[in-house]
């Protein structure tokens, strides 16, 4: 048997690599884990977690402003856009430091730089050549800009939290989630902003419910919704960045000046430049690694986890996919079965104005699977906005299985749609029927209690 320098080798430093990494090293495995970057991947960095806090943020001139219902006066206070981004990249620093942390604690070896197979077994890092019996890649995604004319003058998600100065005009190109997300996050930060999409819906893939009622709370917002269209070109002035738009029908309202122009039209496995081709491991579509339910790639000894194989692009999943990893190799913890990774009724948030929270089929999704579905629909407008002058509304949606009575689709847009909507994802991955839910005592006076007490069947 050769001998190895590490047990395992990740490459890339982001949630599911530092999973993987400090859980293998706790069972005692040999473990040093390579990044170029700062330690925590695009979910602590550049994602989930900024992106959060900005929401956050975007939230409070809408509480100032419906605070007046309720009794207060006085001026609205203003955004200063620089202590923000300081106080976030404070919280980032500081994150940065926990994952270092995380790592050290149980003996990781932590290798700072670009990584790269040299073949199935050997990881080059800059001029360091190491060893390894077994090698995860879990290098994450990247966002990928088309080759439009301008292509240069326009930012990705990763840079919209640095931007300076504050973009008084913002364009965003794209309709899924991080499109939607900075669009309502900058509309209330106090842009004026501005979505491109060329579907005529947001959301692909999400509930058409959902897709509708959103866009139009979005718009009640003061986001300007332009679908159906596309960006033919960018231009740079002295007044800013003139874009102009094709198969609009619009006449003189086919170009506009911005500040910024943000795209956010799809994300891409971050594959280039690692050497895969020369350890053998085989890529599909738009560069994913293929994998099994194990995670192997074509190499067995090499597996791949997170938004790198394109599956489900969500933190918790890849934090999941890196312990079916962590105890097929080392064996699962003391008196617990191996891991196994299951994609039914995972549960996603987008922080929109209002949010949305979803689990399990759409309806469209659930006929296609189920063959019979009765749906339960709400639409009404909160407690809090009967004296806060807010027009917003909430959408609440249950699709169930006729043939089984269980609730397979669980959709909510509305104000902390993802809190609520965690709670559900157990009892629905818990196999709960519509019966159960009936039965459940309902907290009063909250939203989330219209989930347990929708009685009438949608009709038609």
């Amino acid at each position: 048997m050769p001998a190895f320098d590490f047990d395992l080798f990740v490459i890339g430093g982001g949630s599911g690599g530092v999973r993987a990494a400090r859980m293998a090293a706790q069972r005692g495995a040999k473990v040093a884990v390579a990044e170029v970057a700062a330690m925590g991947g695009t979910c602590v960095n550049v994602g989930c977690i900024p992106k959060k806090l900005y929401s956050y943020a975007a939230h409070f001139a809408e509480s100032f402003e419906e605070s007046h219902g309720f009794g207060w006066k006085g001026e609205a206070p203003t955004l200063d856009w620089e202590l923000l981004r300081t106080n976030r990249a404070r919280e980032i620093s500081r994150l940065n430091g926990i994952y270092v942390q995380l790592l050290e604690t149980p003996g990781v070896t932590i290798v700072r730089g670009w990584a790269r197979l040299n073949d199935a077994h050997t990881i080059a890092v800059d001029n360091q050549t190491f060893t390894a019996k077994n090698i995860l890649i879990a290098t994450g995604g990247k966002p990928v800009v088309p080759d439009i004319p301008g292509r240069e003058h326009v930012v990705t998600s990763n840079e919209m939290f640095d931007l300076d100065p504050f973009p008084r005009r913002l364009l965003v190109v794209g309709g899924g989630y991080i499109a939607c997300e900075f669009a309502s996050i900058f509309n209330g930060l106090g842009s004026q902003v501005t979505l491109i999409h060329r579907r005529d819906k947001l959301l692909t893939g999400f509930d058409e419910d959902v897709r509708s009622f959103i866009a139009s709370e979005m718009a009640k917002t003061g986001v300007n919704l332009q679908l159906g269209q596309e960006v033919a070109g960018i231009d740079k002035t002295t007044d800013g960045l003139l874009v102009h738009l094709k198969n609009t029908g619009q006449g003189s309202d086919a170009s506009f000046v911005v500040d910024t122009v943000l795209y956010a039209t799809g994300r891409s496995p971050n594959t280039a430049e690692l050497g895969l081709e020369a350890a053998g491991v085989a890529l599909g579509k738009a560069g994913a690694i293929e994998v099994n339910s194990q995670y192997q790639t074509s190499v067995p000894h090499i597996y791949a986890v997170g938004d790198v194989t394109a599956r489900v692009q969500l933190t918790p999943v890849a934090l999941g996919e890196a312990m079916v990893v962590v105890d097929a190799l080392f064996g699962p913890a003391t008196g617990k079965a191996a891991r196994q990774m299951s994609y039914d009724f995972i549960p996603t948030a987008v922080f929109t104005h209002p949010n949305i929270g979803t689990v399990g089929y759409s309806e469209t999704a659930a006929r296609e699977k189920f063959g019979k579905v009765t749906v339960f629909r709400s639409d009404f407008k909160a407690l809090k906005h009967t004296l806060s002058g807010s027009t917003e509304r909430t959408l609440m949606k249950l699709v169930v299985e006729d043939a089984t009575d269980r609730v397979v689709g669980l959709h909510m847009v509305g104000p902390d749609a993802g809190e609520v909507v965690q709670g559900f994802a157990v009892a629905m991955k818990a196999g709960a029927t519509k019966a159960i839910f009936d039965s459940t005592i309902g907290i009063h006076p909250t939203a989330a209690e219209e989930f347990v007490t929708m009685r009438e069947p949608v009709k038609g």
